[in-house]
C-alpha cells in the first residue's frame, strides 16, 4: 500500500507547501488528478458514442442468435474487435474519483505517515506527550478518557497533526531528535472557518465552528446532484435504452446519500476533496461536449438513420406477414371449392347406359373398381363368361334353362299363353 500511497502522499505534500493550506492543497490535488485523467475520460466518452452506434448490429445478433448465448457472445466479441471499441472503456472512467477517494482516505487519515515519512509508535508518542496530547483530546471531545500512550488508530494522528503549530514546532522537532527534520505544522483552516481535521455532526451547535463543518456534506450532496443532471444532459446520445436511463435516475438518488455518508462520517477534508470533484467534473463534461460536438452529431443521425430503418423493417414485415395471410385464406377458399365440385360432379350419359362397360364396372358406389379382370357375369346363374354367342367355362347347373343365342331369340320370339298371336291376313 505504501509504494502505491507514496505517490498520492508526495503530490498533496508539495501542493501544501505550495499554497500553505491544506484545504487549497486539497482542491489543487483534485485539479491535477482531472487534468491528468482528462485524455481517459475523452476517450472514455468517445467509447461509449461508439458503442451507441454499434447498437443496431447488436440488435440483429440479439434477434439472430438470441436463444444461443455462447454464439451471441462470439459474435459480439467479434464485432468490438473489428471496429475496434472497448465496451468497458465508456464506465470505467466514471469509477476513477472513487478510487482517487479511497487512495485519498488513507493520506488524511494518517497525515504524519504520509506526508512526514514517520510512523514509529515511539515517535509518534513522543509527539502527543510533548503537545499535551491527553489532556487536549479530552477537552476537544477526541477521547473520552486520557491516556499515558498515543494509541495509533482511527483519526488519532489526524488530530495529533492538527496539534502541532508553529508555535509548539520547534519543540516537537527537539523532542523526537533526527527525523524532526520532517515534520512541519499543517493548517488545516479552511478560510479560517472551517477545521478540516474535524467530522462534521448533525448536532453542529455542540461543536466550535460546527455549522461550517454541516454545511460541507450539504454542498457536497447538492453538487453531487447537479453533476448528475449535466451528465445525464450531455450524454443523452447514450441513454437510448431504457435500461440506461433508469441507472443514471438511480445514480441521481445513490450519489447524494454517498456524499452525505462520506461527509458526516469521515473528516471535512475527504468532504473537500469530494466538492472540488464534483465542480471539476462539471466542468470536464462541458469540455468534453464541446470536443465530442461532431462526435454526438454524427452518433445522433446514425441513431436516426437506425430508427428509420427499424420502421421501414418492421412495416416490411408486417406487409409481408400480411400478404401470407391473405395467400393461405386464398388457397383455403380454392380447396373448399375444388371439393365441393368434385362431390357435386353429374353423371355422363355413358354412365347411365344399361350394359356399358362403366356400368358393368360398378359395384354400389365404387366407380373405381374395374379392370380386364372384372367379370359381369361372374355371379350369374349358369356360371362366369356367359355371354351371347360364347360358350360357358364351367357347364350349367342341374334343372337351369339351356342358353339360348340371342339372334335365335330374336328371329324366334317365344309365345306368352293365352295371347292371339296377329298374322297378316294376305299370308292367309
Amino acid at each position: 500500500m505504501d509504494i502505491i500511497l507514496t505517490p498520492f502522499a508526495w503530490l498533496l505534500q508539495v501542493l501544501y507547501h505550495f499554497c500553505g493550506s491544506y484545504g487549497l492543497a486539497l482542491i489543487l490535488f483534485a485539479l491535477v488528478v482531472k487534468v491528468v485523467l482528462f485524455p481517459l475520460s475523452l476517450k472514455g466518452k468517445r467509447s461509449m458514442i461508439q458503442m451507441n452506434i454499434l447498437q443496431g448490429q447488436m440488435q440483429k445478433l440479439q434477434k439472430q442468435y438470441g436463444k444461443d448465448k455462447q454464439r451471441y457472445n462470439l459474435e459480439v466479441q467479434k464485432l468490438y474487435e473489428k471496429e475496434k471499441v472497448n465496451p468497458m472503456g465508456g464506465c470505467l472512467w466514471s469509477f476513477i474519483p472513487l478510487i482517487i477517494l479511497m487512495i485519498l482516505y488513507p493520506i488524511i487519515r494518517e497525515p504524519i505517515h504520509y506526508m512526514m515519512g514517520i510512523n514509529d509508535a515511539d515517535v509518534l508518542n513522543t509527539i502527543a506527550q510533548t503537545v499535551n496530547w491527553s489532556t487536549q483530546a479530552v477537552d476537544m471531545g477526541w477521547l473520552k478518557e486520557a491516556t499515558d500512550t498515543f494509541a495509533n488508530t482511527g483519526y488519532n494522528q489526524l488530530y495529533l497533526a492538527s496539534l502541532i503549530t508553529p508555535e509548539n514546532l520547534e519543540a516537537v522537532k527537539a523532542a523526537v531528535g533526527e527525523v524532526g527534520s520532517n515534520i512541519f505544522a499543517i493548517n488545516f483552516d479552511l478560510l479560517g472557518l472551517v477545521d478540516l481535521s474535524q467530522i462534521p455532526q448533525l448536532t453542529f451547535w455542540t461543536m466550535a465552528g460546527g455549522f461550517g463543518l454541516f454545511l460541507l456534506p450539504v454542498i457536497s450532496a447538492g453538487l453531487s446532484v447537479m453533476f448528475s443532471l449535466v451528465s445525464m444532459k450531455t450524454n443523452a446520445v447514450n441513454q437510448q435504452s431504457s435500461q440506461t436511463n433508469s441507472t443514471m435516475k438511480s445514480m441521481m438518488i445513490v450519489s447524494p446519500l454517498i456524499s452525505l455518508w462520506i461527509g458526516f462520517s469521515m473528516p471535512a477534508a475527504l468532504c473537500v476533496y469530494w466538492i472540488a470533484n464534483s465542480l471539476f467534473s462539471m466542468l470536464q463534461e462541458f469540455l468534453c461536449g464541446k470536443l465530442l460536438k461532431k462526435d454526438y452529431e454524427q452518433a445522433a443521425l446514425k441513431r436516426a438513420e437506425r430508427e428509420r430503418q427499424e420502421k421501414e423493417e418492421e412495416l416490411e414485415e408486417r406487409r409481408r406477414k400480411a400478404e401470407e395471410r391473405a395467400r393461405r385464406i386464398e388457397e383455403e377458399k380454392l380447396n373448399r371449392g375444388k371439393k365441393k365440385k368434385a362431390e357435386k360432379k353429374p353423371q355422363t350419359d355413358e354412365d347411365k347406359i344399361p350394359g356399358s362397360v362403366k356400368e358393368y364396372s360398378r359395384v354400389g358406389i365404387r366407380q373405381y373398381a374395374r379392370g380386364r379382370a372384372y367379370d359381369p357375369y361372374r355371379y350369374s346363374e349358369n356360371g362366369p363368361t356367359v355371354c351371347p354367342g360364347e360358350e360357358p367355362i364351367f357347364p350349367p347347373k342341374s334343372g337351369a334353362a339351356p342358353v339360348v343365342d340371342e339372334p335365335a331369340a330374336i328371329q324366334a320370339p317365344q309365345e306368352v299363353p293365352g295371347e292371339a298371336v296377329e298374322t297378316n291376313q294376305t299370308e292367309e
